[in-house]
């Protein structure tokens, strides 16, 4: 099952049947939203020791929410947000 606070929660489910009969479940492709749509409630700066856990802990009461900082920020490899000192994130509203 997936919680609410996943990723995944909003995405549709989809059927594939094989050439044997068989019916395999699975969950359709997520698009991302753009950066420009997410509701943003701060931005900080990236320092050395930055980590998107830690951010989304901090701002959004839950470290597997960093998700949701990437998402708000445009990255598909989250690692890239925290790989440059001095650049700003933004910080996505809670719950939305």
């Amino acid at each position: 099952m997936i919680g609410v606070t996943s990723r995944y929660y909003r995405v549709g489910r989809s059927v594939h049947t094989g050439a044997d009969g068989r019916k395999v479940l699975y969950l359709a492709r997520r698009m991302p939203p753009r950066p420009e749509d997410v509701a943003v409630q701060t931005t900080v700066p990236v320092a050395q020791d930055t980590r998107l856990d830690s951010l989304a802990h901090r701002f959004l009461g839950d470290p597997k929410q960093s998700w949701r900082i990437a998402d708000a920020n445009g990255a598909l490899d989250p690692f890239e947000l925290t790989a440059e000192p001095g650049r700003s994130l933004r910080i996505p509203r809670p719950g939305g």
